[in-house]
């Protein structure tokens, strides 16, 4: 199967559509709309694009695609809105595609979003009860180990780093238990949270105004009553004429 992709660029002579093999394992990820990572003429580093169309064949010696971004999806009223965009206002498809993606996906290099972290977590690898057998055969005598798998049995799977911390371990002791059987550490994938540093002040409810509570009740009832009706909210510049509409539903 063949995918043509609009590589994400904004040069001129780029802009048309290049035909990619997608490989057999990515055969039920990519779709048209699909994001995804390609090798792109002498370039070291990927180049992204959108695909807007497939194929079984292409003319052309063609290269395989490297990824998918599987939750950026363009739908196919926004390629075709971008594809008249460009057509209308005489600008490269690539730059009216990205219009249509949501704020914050739009990078250029994937590396400047914000990524998935991974980390290493420490558990048991044998049951409580063989492990306090063993420690009343006398077959872990370190007091080092025994406070670290005591603690571990107490809490349950947790952060390397948090281990070392609070039951006063070391790495070395750590991989002594794993090596002996008694533990493993596992890397997992945690999601990292954009706004945890960030310090957002929660606000009040927003009160309307005379003039914006008459709209607001004029545009609610036509709702209410399914007429689907269009109004033209008049009001200077920053007067939150969206925002406040909306936000006390």
């Amino acid at each position: 199967m063949i995918a043509e992709i609009i590589i994400q660029s904004n040069v001129r002579n780029l802009d048309r559509i290049f035909d990619y093999h997608i490989p057999a394992q990515l055969e039920h990820k990519v779709k048209v709309g699909s994001r995804v990572f390609v090798p792109f003429g002498n370039m070291k580093s990927l180049e992204n694009g959108f695909v807007v169309g497939l194929k079984e064949h292409s003319e052309y010696e063609v290269k395989d695609i490297v990824s998918v971004q599987e939750e950026t999806i363009l739908e196919s009223y926004q390629i075709d809105l971008a594809k008249w965009m460009a057509r209308r206002y005489f600008c490269n498809l690539s730059e009216c595609l990205k219009l249509m993606l949501p704020p914050g996906t739009s990078s250029k290099i994937a590396a400047n979003r914000v990524k998935e972290k991974n980390m290493n977590f420490v558990s048991l690898r044998k049951e409580i009860d063989e492990i306090e057998t063993d420690i009343e055969m006398g077959k872990i005598k370190s007091d080092k180990q025994l406070r670290t798998l005591r603690f571990i049995v107490e809490n349950g799977e947790m952060l390397i780093s948090d281990l070392e911390m609070f039951a006063d371990t070391s790495r070395a002791v750590i991989q002594t238990l794993c090596k002996n059987g008694y533990l493993e550490i596992i890397e997992k994938q945690i999601e990292r949270d954009p706004f945890e540093n960030k310090d957002i002040e929660r606000t009040e409810k927003l009160e309307l105004t005379g003039e914006q509570q008459k709209a607001y009740e004029t545009i609610l009832g036509s709702m209410e009553d399914m007429l689907f009706s269009e109004f033209l909210i008049d009001g200077v510049t920053g007067s939150r004429k969206n925002r406040n509409l909306f936000a006390i539903n």
